[in-house]
């Protein structure tokens, strides 16, 4: 067996670190972590996040995916702690640092993966292409199909990822109204923050939501007293925006396009597991993850059924996008149900970006930078203001990384609190459309019609939703602060 010796450049590194003066929040025990915010490890993990961050914002000029350098930055953060700890003889308080972490991202892994194979086996059996030829079909005006996509983004996000739930308005929204670009833009920025209001009132509709819930700060049903102020944050800008989208109907389109077997039992069964996971977290105060886990077992053995008694019958339906008649070909209309092939279909570069992002954050958390934020956001700004704030950082900055440093600061606050950071860390994206994936992935979709420049015009009537909807949730959750 090949035996693996530390190279030498590390053991200089840590040598050199070793030497540096170190301040200590406490005794130099395995319960207390020692102050690295001053220490040339604190100041290297801060440029590397930094660094990192730089590139995930560049994804799209350089074409370098979003994890690499979150992942990246997150071992050489990781790496440097270790070295520094080992030299003080304390590597097994680093060790249950990033112990901690990994479970921590784990948990939230497991979760979202059955959650998305929910999804992708909804879509594969064409759950959301039949309702989008529905709603092709119905006739609607633009000021009634603005409403409508609206309305559904809203409710359907709270169930399904915002960027998915949008995407499948913004198809219907460019397939009947495809001759008028104003309402297409309109109606995408409508979408958009319908889609980011609509995930922060259930503990499904956003990873932010759902971390907050795992984490054990809100009980499952008292998320849905942010419903009204989340639903105010929709309605006040839509509301106000109506008023530009033109009048008219747009020409008629055909779309038709069939249900395949099963789809129905698999919207039932997503809603089981849900059930199931909320019935693990607050009946047996077992983590979710697990209850979903569980419900994935349902979406195996439905799998199963509707394996041994396939039948191939091709299928043909009407492309609402383009209006012609399509048949299905045998690879995709006799394809056998497998539910390994949805998780094979996991956007893992998120998943693994959202790895990343868990690490860096709870490494800067482990060095001491995120208890002086603390200090500095909810003892000398106040939780309010600092809450409100954290929604204006989301439109510039993923919330996901946000939200976890918040989980890691673990500020002393009311549940009313609580719900606020909630609300406005889920609705804050939508003041920009680079706030949320939701809005980049439309900005691909609706090239050119769906901008950054079309989204900010509308900014200041989106920032009245957002100022509306944290005023509601102070009116009516009063009794929780």
């Amino acid at each position: 067996m090949r035996v693996l010796k530390t190279p030498r450049y590390l053991l200089v590194v840590g040598t050199g670190l070793s030497c540096w003066p170190l301040r200590l929040l406490a005794s130099e025990t395995l319960s207390n972590p020692l102050d690295l915010s001053m220490h040339p490890v604190g100041y290297m993990a801060l440029a590397l996040f930094g660094i990192a961050y730089v590139f995930v914002v560049l994804e799209e000029v350089l074409e370098l995916r979003k994890s690499k350098p979150m992942m990246l930055a997150a071992a050489l953060i990781w790496v440097a702690i270790a070295l520094v700890y080992k030299s003080h003889g304390l590597s097994d308080v680093a060790e249950a640092a990033i112990r901690h972490n990994v479970m921590d991202y784990g948990e939230l892994l497991l979760f979202l993966i059955v959650s998305i194979a929910y999804i992708n086996a909804m879509e594969e059996r064409r759950v959301f292409d039949n309702l989008r030829a529905w709603l092709i079909n119905r006739g609607f005006g633009y000021r009634q199909l603005f409403w409508v996509t609206g309305s559904l983004a809203f409710f359907i996000s709270s169930v399904s990822n915002n960027m998915t739930t949008a995407m499948l308005m913004c198809a219907v929204v460019m397939a009947v109204g495809k001759d008028s670009p104003k309402f297409v833009g309109i109606a995408c920025v409508n979408t958009v923050v319908a889609a980011n209001a609509g995930g922060a009132f259930c503990p499904f509709g956003d990873i932010t939501t759902l971390m907050v819930w795992q984490k054990g700060f809100i009980e499952f049903w008292t998320f849905f007293k942010l419903f009204v102020p989340s639903a105010l944050n929709f309605l006040i800008p839509a509301a106000l925006m109506y008023f530009a989208v033109p009048k008219g109907r747009p020409a008629p389109v055909l779309a038709r396009i069939s249900l395949q077997r099963g789809a129905k039992r698999i919207v039932l069964l997503f809603l089981l597991t849900i059930l199931t996971a909320v019935g693990f977290q607050n009946g047996l105060q077992l983590p979710a993850a697990v209850g979903m886990m569980a419900g994935l077992t349902y979406l195996q053995l439905f799998g199963y059924y509707l394996h041994v008694t396939h039948r191939d019958e091709p299928e043909v339906g009407v492309d609402p996008m383009i209006g012609e008649e399509i048949a299905q070909s045998d690879a995709e209309t006799t394809f056998r149900f497998d539910v390994f092939h949805h998780l094979a279909r996991m956007e893992w570069d998120t998943l693994l970006f959202f790895y990343g992002v868990v690490l860096c954050v709870g490494g800067m958390n482990f060095i001491g930078y995120l208890n002086h934020l603390s200090d500095f956001l909810y003892g000398e700004l106040g939780a309010t203001p600092a809450n409100v704030l954290v929604g204006v950082i989301s439109a510039l900055v993923d919330n996901i990384p946000v939200m976890f440093a918040i989980l890691s600061m673990h500020p002393e606050m009311s549940t009313g609190q609580w719900l606020l950071v909630t609300l406005t860390a889920g609705v804050g994206g939508s003041l920009l459309s680079v706030g949320s994936a939701a809005g980049v992935a439309l900005m691909g979709q609706a090239k050119g019609v769906y901008t950054f420049m079309t989204h900010l015009k509308w900014a200041p009537v989106i920032a009245l939703g957002y100022l509306g909807s944290i005023g509601a949730h102070f009116l009516i959750n009063s009794e929780m602060f």
